[in-house]
């Protein structure tokens, strides 16, 4: 082997600055390592812990630009320092993962936090790893690393270390000399690659046709979904064995499966699984009830709060990654327990094309449930009831009616709001009649638009209460936006019986002369334009030259609409 590092002996003397800089940066490296192994990249976690091992590269390169780790079984040396000790040789040992591939030192230099995910990426794929994979030594040979030099050994040609502790004599690692280092570049690596040109064809060697015949096989194999594949024969057998051990075994084990598929984002095989899951459930199909009720809770499970809440937040913060296709067929499996959480999720959601399923799984699963979303309306979550309205109105729904009407007697002003909406979209008897009642409503926006439904709707049970507040003083208070609500709601009631109370507002003169104020006589103005009678338009005719410009243009708008 060529030189590469030079490792200190156990004895050296003082190191050239604290240890104790070395250890920090190699506790929170092996932190990193085991949270990368644990977490997915766009969990917090994992995301602080890079950041922290980072930062603890940062006062190690104030003093020099690199240092050499020494690495045995357990341990890793610094200066002849133990900065890393593991109680033993454990398949997940951060020591361990390197030695038993050969790597017998690491060199870091500044700039090496910058490679770090790639790397701490090899260390996975090192533990995951079978036999017949890639080793460490291949994985970063290929990664070709600018910061990061190794020694290492050929385990292959000495008594290596295996996991009992039984290994041939070996120098410690300490003791490596100069001349026993290569870098990944170095040629003893490449010579053990293995070159095709060095094989001579045959006689019998594939021709051009044959050889694309095998790579279209293997492309085809490849491209297939192994994961619906075993999904297909787990089912198949599930159905073809009636023996109970049999089929609570395969149900656990796709109890299981849904929890690490969701875990990998393979949402379309998910969906594979409820669907299939539900048509083997079928009473049709002979399965025992407790097995039929067990093949249910796979996507009863998927459909409660607290998985589904888990599920929508990590879509939300994976961003556009997921196909919509995938994300739609998954989200027609939801039961309708699983209504509330996204009901609870449509305002939460950052993601707008994830936003859009949501809420079109929450309108199927609406117009499904009736009696869910009603229960819904209720909701102690105020977010889950607003929403749960807004879908009631939607579907104008006679059932909410009532649950509605309750909400205008005592819910927030905002879901009063939103339920006097959905009242003047379901539009029933009992409906109108709570918003009747609404118009007296202490919130403003609240009476303006009961004020408003109730002339779209042309109930005229309710012009009693609408004349009492035109009459009133209460009105007088209000501004023009609610003073002309209830002006056109009483002339969209009143019919040629109001002309005298509306004429008498806009033309009248009162003690001494005097005319109401202009907002009020333009108010007047509006509701007889959509009286739309020869009495109405001769009240407007009289006013039409009115010195009050605000008078004189509510008037010509009047007119102009009761002549379209």
């Amino acid at each position: 082997m060529t030189s590469a590092l030079a490792v200190a002996p156990a004895d050296s003397q003082e190191p050239p600055f604290s240890p104790a800089l070395v250890e920090e940066m190699v506790r929170q490296l092996v932190k990193a390592s085991r949270a990368h192994q644990l977490y997915l990249d766009n969990n917090p976690m994992h995301a602080r812990a890079i950041d922290l091992t980072r930062a603890s590269f940062a006062p190690i390169w104030q003093q020099t630009d690199s240092i050499v780790l020494a690495v045995s079984e357990t341990e890793l040396r610094w200066e002849g320092r133990v900065v890393l000790a593991e109680s033993e040789k454990a398949s997940e040992g951060f020591a361990w993962l390197l030695f038993k591939d050969g790597v017998r030192a690491l060199q870091l230099q500044a700039g090496f936090e910058g490679e770090l995910v790639p790397f701490l990426d090899i260390l996975q794929r090192v533990r995951r790893a079978h036999p017949d994979e890639d080793d460490l030594l291949t994985l970063l040979w290929e990664q070709d690393f600018a910061h990061l030099r190794y020694e290492y050994v050929d385990v292959q040609g000495e008594d290596a270390a295996s996991m009992d502790g039984a290994r041939g004599p070996e120098r410690p690692a300490d003791a490596w000399a100069a001349d026993d280092v290569a870098d990944e570049s170095g040629a003893a690596q490449a010579n053990a690659l293995v070159n095709l040109q060095d094989f001579d064809s045959t006689l019998y060697f594939l021709d051009d046709r044959e050889v694309a015949y095998l790579q279209d096989g293997v492309a085809r194999e490849y491209a297939g979904d192994l994961r619906r594949n075993v999904l297909a024969m787990l089912f198949d057998i599930y159905e073809s064995q009636g023996d109970p051990a049999v089929r609570d075994e395969i149900g656990g084990i796709l109890e299981t499966l849904v929890l690490h598929l969701l875990s990998a984002g393979e949402l379309r095989t998910v969906a594979y699984l409820l669907h299939e899951a539900d048509a083997l459930a079928d009473p049709s199909r002979g399965i025992a009830e407790q097995h039929r009720r067990q093949l249910a809770a796979l996507a009863d499970r998927l459909s409660g709060s607290e998985v589904l809440s888990q599920l929508m937040q990590s879509l939300d913060e994976s961003g556009e990654g997921l196909p919509r296709e995938d994300l739609s067929t998954l989200f027609a499996q939801l039961r309708p327990a699983a209504l509330g959480t996204t009901l609870a999720w449509i305002g939460r959601v950052q993601n707008a094309r994830l936003r859009a399923l949501v809420e079109e799984a929450a309108a199927r699963l609406a117009g499904a449930n009736t009696a869910e979303l009603v229960r819904l309306i209720g909701h102690e979550d105020r977010a889950i009831a607003l929403e749960a309205i807004r879908r009631a109105g939607v579907l104008k729904s006679p059932a909410a009616a009532a649950p509605l009407a309750r909400v205008l007697g005592e819910g927030a002003a905002d879901l009063r709001l939103a339920a006097v909406l959905a009242l003047a979209e379901i539009a029933t008897p009992s409906a109108l009649q709570a918003l009747e009642r609404a118009t007296e409503d202490e919130g403003r926006d609240v009476r303006v638009a009961a004020a408003r439904a109730v002339a779209a709707r042309s109930y005229r049970p309710a012009l009693s209460r609408i004349e009492f507040v035109v009459k009133g003083k209460s009105l007088r208070e209000a501004d023009l936006t609610e003073r002309m609500a209830f002006f056109e709601a009483y002339g969209a009631l009143c019919g040629d019986a109001g002309v005298p109370l509306l004429d008498g507002m806009l033309n009248g003169k009162g003690f001494l002369g005097r005319r109401d104020e202009p907002e009020m006589r333009a108010c007047a103005a509006m509701a007889l334009g959509r009286i739309r009678s020869p009495l109405a338009q001769d009240a407007l005719g009289r006013a039409s030259g009115d010195k009050e410009a605000l008078v004189r243009n509510a008037v010509n708008r009047a007119l102009r609409g009761v002549s379209a």
